[in-house]
């Protein structure tokens, strides 16, 4: 699976559990396009993926970290969460 196809599944999942429909993003995106990214045909950018999460009241990294769990099926949550909050801890020390 590649991560398109991943986000694909992610975003549709997303929208369904919070029951919307495609014509729901109407304000954000047409339905054709939502449909594209939900089959996986087109890459999305930050920025509309960004406006996809908060039409669905959800954070960015929602999107992403499902995305990459369906990626990787021998992660769980925890784990990447664990790793992701070392990453980020780590890159602020180098920082101060």
């Amino acid at each position: 699976m590649e991560l398109r196809e991943a986000f694909a599944i992610a975003l549709r999942n997303t929208r369904i559990r919070h029951g919307l429909t495609q014509e729901d993003f109407g304000i954000v995106s047409s339905r054709t396009y939502l449909s594209t990214l939900e089959r996986g045909l087109k890459n999305v950018t930050l920025e509309k993926a960004s406006e996809l999460a908060s039409r669905m009241g959800v954070h960015p990294l929602t999107l992403l970290l499902e995305s990459f769990l369906l990626l990787d099926r021998d992660t769980d949550l925890d784990s990447l969460l664990e790793r992701i909050r070392h990453e980020s801890l780590s890159s602020q020390a180098r920082k101060s």
